[in-house]
C-alpha cells in the first residue's frame, strides 16, 4: 500500500514503510515511517499519519 509519484528519486539507503504517499518530483533521502507522506520541498518534509488523513482510519 505505497503510492510513489512520478519523477521520484530514491537516494539509497532509504526504507519506505508501509502505507506512505511519495509525492509527484520528491526526492527521498532518508527513512519514511509508515503512515506517512514523503513531499520534496527544501528540505525533504514527512507529514506522519497523512495517509490516514487522505484514505481514512487506520487498520489494524
Amino acid at each position: 500500500n505505497v503510492f510513489v509519484g512520478s519523477d521520484t528519486q530514491l537516494v539509497a539507503p532509504v526504507r519506505i514503510e508501509d502505507e506512505v504517499i511519495i509525492a509527484a518530483g520528491t526526492t527521498v533521502t532518508k527513512d519514511v515511517p509508515k503512515g506517512s507522506l514523503a513531499i520534496s520541498r527544501t528540505p525533504l518534509k514527512i507529514v506522519r499519519d497523512f495517509y490516514y488523513k487522505f484514505f481514512g482510519e487506520r487498520r489494524a
